[in-house]
């Protein structure tokens, strides 16, 4: 039976995107061979050794962190004394201390494909290289988004609503002798 309510309109959900669709496939899949790996070592060498080398890549992971969590902190505050002494510098020693940070994080983890790749993110040749790379795509992303960079990106995200609308509007200014008779037309201010 009819009623003669016409259906209602939704907005058109956008298109999930390649990384929203394969990031949960990839991250099933190497936690199926995380295990895989894990119960094989377990097969070969005995679960014991295995459970030394989850802990002993725990420990050296805290202890990277911590130390690159130490060299952030210290490049931080020879920063802000530099700048309060007015000696502003380029950047600092600093340079690999994220990937420090992730290598640490992934030897923490448990497993023996994460504490390969988090072996590997601690040499400083491989830090070098992925860090130009990240440089080099982050700037293409900018140049991609507009000539106004980041400013004009978050101006654009500002001015569409979250149902997709966008807000037109002008924004107009008060200029002080802009009144009746060239007088400002805000009142003055009390001292």
């Amino acid at each position: 039976m009819t009623t003669g309510a016409s259906t209602p309109t939704y907005p058109v959900r956008p298109p999930r995107s390649r990384l929203r669709t394969f990031l949960p496939l990839g991250v099933a899949a190497w936690l199926v061979l995380e295990i895989w790996l894990l119960t094989v070592v377990a097969g070969a060498a005995g679960g014991f050794s295995v459970f030394l080398l989850l802990v002993a890549g725990f420990l050296i992971g805290s202890a990277v962190v911590k130390r690159a969590g130490r060299r952030a902190f210290r490049a931080l505050s020879e920063t802000l004394q530099q700048q309060q002494a007015g000696t502003a510098s380029g950047p600092g020693k600093s340079e690999g201390n994220g990937f420090l940070m992730l290598g640490g994080l992934l030897l923490m983890l448990p497993g023996l494909v994460s504490d390969v790749v988090g072996l590997v993110l601690l040499i400083p040749p491989v830090q070098k290289a992925l860090g130009g790379y990240a440089e080099r795509a982050f700037e293409r992303k900018l140049r991609a988004a507009g000539a106004g960079g980041l400013g004009d990106a978050f101006q654009q995200a500002r001015i569409h609503r979250p149902d997709g609308k966008v807000v037109q509007g002008e924004v107009i200014r008060d200029e002080p002798g802009a009144g009746a008779g060239g007088q400002d037309p805000r009142p003055p201010l009390a001292r």
